[in-house]
């Protein structure tokens, strides 16, 4: 079953710049899908396209099969649906500090502050920052601050979970930390979306691979089976697989 449909999507940015051209794809449910392709591909306006921030030109996009329409209340439908991890966790962490940032979402929900309660610290908990609960959102690293933008997003239960290049600035063990989510997120059946540079995880851990270049989706498919064509990896500028036996090895206290 298909979660997410786009036909014939185009976007172009006020500039004239084409960010996004002709594009038409399905995702089905449990999903692990690695959005790849080089810097200006298009990975990040695709990303903010599925997440509602931006809204086509031309083309239609269908969540569950229903056309979303951009009005505040699909908005908020959608919000419930998909939780979004931004490249830049400065555009996401709002508040002054990590538990507030993390219940911001929540209260924006309705939900009743004892499930609030409840869902920061069993997120803080999951992402392994229970530490940095009473902290000053300014007086965290970039990558702890990644890490309170994907407790906030969790903490929501979307069905549905994109990241843009989420284990940049990550350290070794943040970064095993959210292997292992994605992987209990795959795990729960919720479909997880990847934009990532890393071919050798995309490789390891997705199961269909979406490769972009100027705009276009050029190919998708297996992750395994594209990643494996080194020719079609050189021709749109995505480094190879060194080691296409590999498997991810997670390992996080």
């Amino acid at each position: 079953m298909a979660v997410i449909e786009l036909r014939n999507i185009k976007y172009t940015y006020p500039s004239g710049t084409t960010a996004l051209n002709n594009i038409s794809v399905s995702i089905e449910k449990g999903q692990r899908v690695a959005l790849m392709g080089s810097n200006g591909s298009g990975k990040s306006s695709l990303c903010l396209l599925l997440a509602g921030v931006i809204k086509p030109d031309i083309g239609e996009y269908l969540i569950h099969g229903e056309s979303f329409r951009y009005c505040r209340k699909h908005r908020v439908q959608l919000c419930k649906r998909i939780g979004y991890v931004f490249q830049d966790p400065d555009v996401q962490v709002v508040s002054t500090h990590v538990h507030e940032d993390v219940a911001f979402g929540l209260r924006n929900m309705g939900l009743k502050e004892d499930e609030v309660q409840k869902r920061i610290t069993h997120y803080l908990e999951l992402t392994g920052i229970c530490d940095l609960r009473e902290k000053a959102v300014h007086t965290l690293s970039y990558g702890q601050k990644k890490q309170v933008a994907l407790a906030g997003v969790l903490a929501m239960e979307p069905e549905i979970v994109m990241l843009d290049e989420p284990f940049a600035w990550l350290d070794y063990r943040q970064s095993q930390r959210l292997l292992k989510i994605l992987n209990q997120l795959s795990d729960m059946g919720k479909t997880v979306i990847v934009s990532t540079h890393d071919s050798q995880f995309a490789n390891d851990w997705a199961s269909r691979a979406m490769l972009m270049q100027n705009g276009s989706l050029k190919a998708s498919g297996v992750a395994a089976e594209l990643l494996a064509n080194d020719q079609l990896l050189d021709e749109l500028d995505i480094a190879p697989v060194i080691n296409q036996g590999a498997k991810l090895n997670v390992e996080v206290c």
